[in-house]
């Protein structure tokens, strides 16, 4: 196997490494919410490096990978990420963190890794209820006008991105695609993984509530923890330097 540790910054299609780290501790994989991208997280890299060595996941239809169909399942895309992710999983311990679609993805990742014996140390989900807890959803049925609106409401992507007309037919595609991941991802019951969750999410978040985010509890056999934080879906780009205390808590605890 080749050296993970001095690999380049781009290992695989699906992996983006901003800050390599030649001896983290563990390595935190960041899925992206619908319609977002690696880069998303390059904050997150620079914040947690080098102790923490974040590897950013890129979904195909955005960025660099534009050009590539995007994947209309979460399945589809925790089996893409899984599959770029399994050699850093066999080199040494990882811990997931998913925002919105990103929490789905990174909860399939790591039942389809914990079945193989690869389980990550440790799962952050934020912005998502548990799929235990059922919304009837239609996002991905609206134009492009109501996709634009959705996108509005949630508050994660800049006014002046919305307002380029020669971007916003960049992203419709993988947005549309993302959408109908999330709207037609079926429920789940009980424990699938036995690794620590710790769930996180604003206190004003209209697509997911407090109660619906502690259901995570319900889907490892492990310790949960709940984080609640001032703010709305993408709560998360206000509280960063709280977001990143409560990741540095749990993966480099002090002594």
């Amino acid at each position: 196997m080749s050296d993970l540790r001095t690999a380049s910054t781009t290992d695989s299609d699906w992996v983006r490494r901003y800050h390599p780290s030649a001896r983290p501790a563990v390595r935190l994989v960041c899925f992206p919410h619908a319609g977002g991208s690696a880069s998303y997280f390059h904050g997150v890299s620079a914040a947690l490096a080098p102790d923490v060595e974040v590897l950013a996941v890129q979904y195909p239809g955005r960025q660099d990978r534009r050009a590539e169909r995007p994947l209309r399942s979460v399945e589809e895309l925790a089996r893409g990420a899984v599959a770029a992710l399994r050699p850093w999983a066999e080199a040494g311990p990882l811990a997931f963190f998913g925002h919105s679609m990103g929490s789905m993805v990174a909860f399939e990742a790591a039942v389809s890794l914990t079945r193989a014996g690869l389980a990550p140390r440790l799962l952050f989900l934020s912005g998502r209820r548990a799929p235990s807890r059922v919304r009837e959803e239609n996002v991905r049925l609206r134009d492009d006008a109501g996709i634009m609106a959705e996108l509005r409401e949630l508050g994660g992507t800049e006014a002046a991105l919305l307002d380029d007309d020669e971007l916003r037919e960049m992203i419709l595609p993988a947005l549309r695609a993302d959408y109908h991941a999330v709207e037609t991802y079926g429920p789940r019951s009980g424990p699938a993984v036995a690794c620590p969750i710790v769930a996180l999410v604003g206190d004003d978040d209209p697509r997911t509530t407090v109660e619906e985010a502690r259901a995570w509890a319900d889907h490892t056999s492990g310790p949960f923890d709940l984080r609640v934080f001032p703010g709305g879906h993408f709560y998360l780009n206000a509280r960063v330097g709280a977001v990143l205390e409560a990741i540095n808590s749990r993966l480099l605890p002090a002594g």
